[in-house]
């Protein structure tokens, strides 16, 4: 592992933090946002919804049980960096066939340790995320903030994270196949979809309707991914065109997308939601479910109104919009994530819904 020690994180409004650097020597300006999940940095670093983002985690001892082969939640790694108060580069796990910071630096993604990360995270939930950079200590502070105002936020991640080619993740005996749009996809939601007799063809974030129909499919499910929503104009423009004629299936910005497909409206949280603990509220079942959750935006709950949407979930603490329908056309969404490899499982059963709706669906043509 190539260790750049004595380096820094400087964020947009001034204020610096110094500690020892780990993974990617190099620096990097990315948006800075805290999770405070207790274990799964694998299924973090993995996740290409972090594209452009480094991660402030908030657990205190990160690489205690290295990298493990199976556990990858994408083909390649889109993450910035991590920020973590301790770093450990001995990992103690039988299934671990690398430490965490050779991946980091294999896919130039920027470590640093030694930082006290509740002050950081206080600082996040304060100010709001925002740009910043980390980079070799003796860099110039004021030369670092002009480069991280020259640069603004990314609005390109889905060219980066989406497959420039189709694939497909086929399985014994399958019952139905799912169409999935890749603007981040997650592998565990093909892994969810295939053990419930489903074969799925992943599609680029550009697919037309026309592309969609050829393979004739039964369901189109719309990924999780990075960035705006209203930057995924071809994907807003997919729905538009497949609803009624297939049941869609949305997943985080799958579920903003639909949204803004049906005219909502949606909007960028202060600090958004990251972690694997957040408390949802059923409204069809009265119930509450424990959640992984990881975003930025949000769907505005009073703009559903006259769009054919119906809020099915809200979040117990701040009452954010967490899923919505259409009965009429078997479209459903859900903002947090019921597949997570490394978090609660109370929401695995939104899968098996889809799959009902496909059936039913099939029934009624």
């Amino acid at each position: 592992m190539k260790v750049a020690n004595n380096r820094k994180l400087v964020l947009q409004n001034g204020r610096v933090f110094e500690g020892v650097g780990f993974g990617s020597p190099k620096e990097k300006i990315a948006e800075l946002v805290f999770n405070t999940s207790m274990v799964g940095y694998q299924e973090i670093l993995s996740d290409s919804s972090y594209c452009d983002q480094i991660v402030c985690m908030t657990y205190p001892l990160i690489g205690n049980y290295g990298i493990t082969d199976d556990d990858y939640e994408s083909k390649s790694i889109q993450m910035s960096g991590f920020v973590v108060r301790e770093y450990n580069d001995n990992p103690s796990n039988f299934r671990a066939t690398q430490t965490l910071g050779d991946v980091m630096d294999e896919y130039n993604a920027v470590g640093i340790s030694g930082i006290d990360t509740r002050e950081l995270t206080r600082v996040i939930r304060d100010c709001g995320s925002q740009l910043v950079m980390i980079c070799d200590i003796d860099k110039d502070t004021d030369e670092v903030i002009r480069e991280i105002n020259e640069r603004g936020f990314s609005h390109d991640q889905l060219s980066k994270v989406s497959t420039k080619k189709i694939w497909y993740s086929r399985t014994a005996n399958p019952t139905y196949t799912v169409v999935a749009i890749d603007c981040g996809i997650k592998m565990n939601i093909v892994r969810k979809f295939n053990q419930l007799g489903c074969n799925v063809v992943v599609l680029p974030y550009t697919a037309t309707i026309e592309d969609v129909m050829k393979h004739q499919p039964d369901g189109l499910f719309i990924s999780n991914g990075p960035g705006d929503p209203e930057d995924a104009k071809e994907v807003i423009q997919l729905i538009k065109d497949a609803k009624g004629k297939l049941p869609i299936f949305g997943i985080c910005l799958g579920h903003q997308i639909i949204g803004l497909a049906y005219g909502a409206k949606t909007y960028k949280m202060k600090f958004g939601h990251r972690g694997a603990n957040h408390p949802v509220k059923n409204l069809l079942t009265n119930t509450i479910e424990i959640t992984s959750q990881n975003h930025s935006f949000a769907i505005d709950k009073a703009s559903l109104e006259g769009t054919g949407l119906e809020a099915t979930h809200v979040n117990v603490i701040d009452n954010e919009l967490e899923g919505m329908r259409d009965t009429k056309n078997f479209v459903m969404s859900t903002q947090y994530h019921p597949e997570s490899a490394a978090g609660p499982e109370d929401s695995e059963y939104l899968f098996k819904l889809f799959i009902d709706s496909m059936k039913e669906f099939g029934g009624n043509r």
